[in-house]
């Protein structure tokens, strides 16, 4: 016997133009409500309207709250993105927000950051099935050979989405096809995913493939892999500074030499780990960042494995670096254009078309400031105390009281 399980959508007619506006979602809120027990206050108060989430959740509720704290000044001299910025941060880590405008504060006193983008698309890899191994390299050469016909057929999905190029990877009797686009301001993972089913039927139809599936794991979305390195996977910008050694110890309590001592020992560990890249916490900086502005969360696991270098200059400065071979950003489409997310993207100049290079310049230069900020808490025995005195501490009866309106 099969037994009848009640879901929210139940509630709402399955129809065009249903389920999204205040009332439904009251509805589908009082419904939860009664089965859990648990009264969803907090989450029924939003800004957003209900009709506006649709195509980005399912069953809304609601939605949910996180404190926005902003860093800043930030000054960048990249190629879109040059002047000064104040970053926002949506986290409930404390200490976070401090650490980054520390590291803000240090690298505009020393005359800002260095960032340019060296490459901008996407990419996405499905794998063809064939019947043995000389199948499958004769197969990889006719799809070389057809790339007009499979660049007509994607790009009839899209007015955004351009086929830079195909790469193919027989394994065995199967052929592993990287499809890379350039997708303009949006993240453009629905955009490519669309286009490539329609050419890849139109290949496993013409070129005698037994079937395809649209995703092998090799692009490595939303997952860290040493591919990444390579780039293809969204932007790959690179950040760099220069800090006059007199100012890293006044505003950091450090020395160029004792920030690369921190970085060399550490390094040891990260090979020990057999950790993809090397960094001190760029998870918190994009989570922080991404939350604020509305991208894909889970692009965080992809967009974090980078590289950051500390170099002792021959003036006895320090020279800090990153890359982010696979920085994956957008300024349109998603959550962008959603209330807060709108917002923050507005408050760097990065809301809408044409900005999504210059949002991911200042990400990169965000980033440089988290790293310079925690790689000196660590080599100046600063971090647990720093951590104590912003992030850790019970709320004073001082707090309480300005609460309660005394």
């Amino acid at each position: 016997m099969t037994r009848k399980v009640d879901t929210p959508i139940d509630l709402i007619p399955r129809l065009v133009g249903q389920g999204y506006r205040r009332a439904d979602v009251e509805t589908r809120r009082t419904w939860v409500e009664e089965r859990t027990g648990v009264r969803l206050e907090h989450i029924g108060r939003y800004s957003i309207p209900s009709e506006e989430m649709r195509g980005n959740v399912e069953n809304p509720i609601g939605a949910v709250q996180m404190p926005v704290g902003v860093a800043g000044p930030l000054a960048i001299d990249g190629t879109d993105a040059r002047g000064t910025f104040y970053v926002p941060l949506a986290t409930t880590e404390g200490a976070l927000v401090r650490s980054y405008e520390r590291g803000m504060m240090a690298l505009t006193r020393a005359g800002g950051v260095t960032t340019r983008i060296v490459r901008d698309e996407n990419r996405i890899s499905p794998v063809f099935l064939l019947d043995d191994v000389k199948e499958a390299v004769e197969f990889a050469a006719k799809i070389t050979a057809d790339i007009e016909t499979i660049r007509a057929e994607a790009e009839s999905t899209t007015r955004h989405g351009r086929l830079l190029r195909i790469r193919c990877h027989p394994m065995g009797r199967n052929v592993i096809v990287d499809f890379e686009y350039h997708t303009g301001d949006a993240q453009g993972m629905n955009m490519i995913v669309k286009a490539t089913d329609r050419a890849c039927r139109g290949i496993a139809s013409r070129l005698g493939a037994r079937r395809f599936y649209i995703f092998s794991g090799l692009s490595s979305e939303k997952r860290a892999a040493g591919a990444l390195f390579g780039g293809g996977k969204g932007k790959t910008v690179t950040a760099g500074a220069r800090i006059p050694a007199p100012l890293l110890k006044s505003h950091l309590h450090v020395t160029p030499a004792e920030m690369v001592d921190e970085w060399q020992h550490s390094v040891v560990g990260h090979l020990q780990a057999a950790s993809v890249g090397f960094n001190a916490q760029y998870a918190n900086g994009l989570t922080a960042i991404f939350i604020a502005c509305g991208q894909d969360v889970a692009n965080v696991t992809n967009a974090a494995v980078g590289i950051t270098h500390y170099e002792v200059t021959s003036g006895g400065d320090l020279y800090v670096s990153l890359t982010l071979p696979s920085l994956t950003v957008a300024t349109v489409g998603g959550g962008t254009a959603l209330g807060t997310s709108r917002e923050c993207l507005a408050m760097l100049g990065c809301s809408g078309d044409g900005r999504a290079r210059k949002f991911a310049e200042i990400v990169a230069a965000a980033l440089l400031a988290g790293e310079i900020s925690m790689a000196a808490a660590i080599a100046s025995g600063e971090f647990a105390t720093a951590h104590e005195t912003y992030g850790r501490n019970p709320p004073s009866a001082a707090d309480g009281a300005e609460r309660r309106g005394r």
